[in-house]
Parts: structure tokens; C-alpha cells; sequence
């Protein structure tokens, strides 16, 4: 027989999440860019460091844009990051909001053009 090794059971607190308004507020930003044809697929990955939202055009490609999460950094240039698909970090700031403000800005474009 072979030995069970015990699975690794984390602290409460060590994975970096979305709370639930900030999950509502990317979510209904990513399905107004679905209902505007331009987004098609999403993933989420919730790591030690970082909570990471990522949104695609297509299936099987690089994100265009990818939404982090990381509370190290709240003191220093904010924890928030939107990034684009070069991954380079195109806004970064202390409040989500602002830091979606580039995409929404680019959804009025989508729908008025």
C-alpha cells in the first residue's frame, strides 16, 4: 500500500477574491462588450497574489484585457490594474471605477459606431 499524503490546506484569507460588487461590475461590463459583439468568452483566476479577470474576443487566444487584483499593492500605485493585451499596464489605480473607464469609454464607440 502506498502512503496517503495529507492535501495542503491554506490559511482562511491567503486567496486574493473579487468581493461581490466588484465581481457585479465587471461582470455587467463584460456583458454589455457580449451584447455589443465584441467580447465572447471570459476566465477568472483566483491566485495567492492576485485575482485576475480576463476577457477575450475569441476563444483560444491571448486576453484583450485583463482586469487584476493585487492588495500588495494598495499602498503604493493601487491595487487595482487594467492590462492590455501586449501586457502593458494600461491604467492602474486605488478604486475600479476609474480604472474601467478606458473600456467603458470604448463601449460608447462600439455601440455609436
Amino acid at each position: 500500500m502506498g502512503i496517503v499524503t495529507p492535501f495542503p490546506i491554506l490559511p482562511k484569507g491567503v486567496q486574493v477574491g473579487f468581493e461581490r460588487a466588484e465581481l457585479t461590475r465587471i461582470l455587467d461590463l463584460y456583458g454589455r462588450m457580449v451584447a455589443a459583439g465584441h467580447w465572447r468568452d471570459y476566465a477568472m483566476d483566483l491566485g495567492i497574489d492576485a485575482a485576475v479577470f480576463a476577457a477575450f474576443r475569441r476563444a483560444a487566444e491571448q486576453p484583450e484585457y485583463r482586469i487584476e487584483k493585487r492588495p500588495a499593492l494598495r499602498n503604493r500605485q493601487g491595487m487595482w490594474a487594467l492590462i492590455g493585451e501586449g501586457g502593458a499596464v494600461l491604467k492602474r489605480g486605488h478604486e475600479l471605477g476609474p480604472v474601467l473607464a478606458p473600456v467603458e469609454r470604448r463601449l460608447v464607440k462600439l455601440v455609436e459606431g
